[in-house]
């Protein structure tokens, strides 16, 4: 017998209405990417069926996205652009949403595409706004300070450039790229 006839390898129709309800509640709760519910699922059903083996394992969790999609309730090109909207509206760089959606299994030309509007200058402005950096210092700037500043960018992803141009940023300057970048 092969694996996809091996009857320890169908889930029971007992599993497959908990994998749908299970999807149901994590994705009313908060919105998960493909990976994120699959591994969900997985590491709950584990919990939940000590004997279950791992064919049956595997078709759960598959179920389970498939029941999201086919649902209009998963959908990782969106999840994508939400996040990173959100993102660089906390300050966070391109480069960092990119390393995060990744971890969270989107695939790269979704993240590409939803990276496509986000502007560095504007996430890295906000960056210094919330950090009292470059031009929303609030004590005197000196080389200790200034080496810390532009390591904060650094760190942070965004590029020696970005770094630069709002560290030497007026105020007024900065609350208009701040104000421009709104939506």
């Amino acid at each position: 017998m092969t694996d996809e006839t091996d009857p320890s390898d169908i889930p029971t129709s007992r599993m497959l209405s908990w994998a749908r309800n299970s999807a149901i509640y994590r994705l009313e709760r908060r919105m998960m990417t493909e990976k994120q519910l699959f591994d969900a699922i997985t590491r709950k059903a584990r919990e939940k069926y000590e004997d279950i083996s791992a064919g049956q394992l595997k078709a759960v969790a598959d179920f389970a996205v498939k029941f999201a999609y086919d649902n209009k309730l998963l959908d990782d090109g969106a999840y994508a652009e939400i996040s990173t909207r959100s993102a660089v509206r906390g300050g966070k760089s391109k480069r960092a949403i990119a390393q995060k959606l990744a971890a969270k299994g989107v695939a790269s030309d979704k993240v590409e595409a939803a990276l496509g509007e986000a502007d560095d200058l504007y996430a890295a402005t906000i960056f210094a706004r919330k950090r009292a950096f470059g031009p929303f210092r609030r004590v005197e700037l000196d080389d200790k300070r200034k080496a810390k500043e532009m390591s904060a960018f650094a760190r942070n992803g965004f590029s020696f450039e970005i770094g630069r141009k709002v560290f030497d940023m007026s105020v007024e300057d900065a609350e208009e790229v701040i104000f421009s970048g709104r939506l």
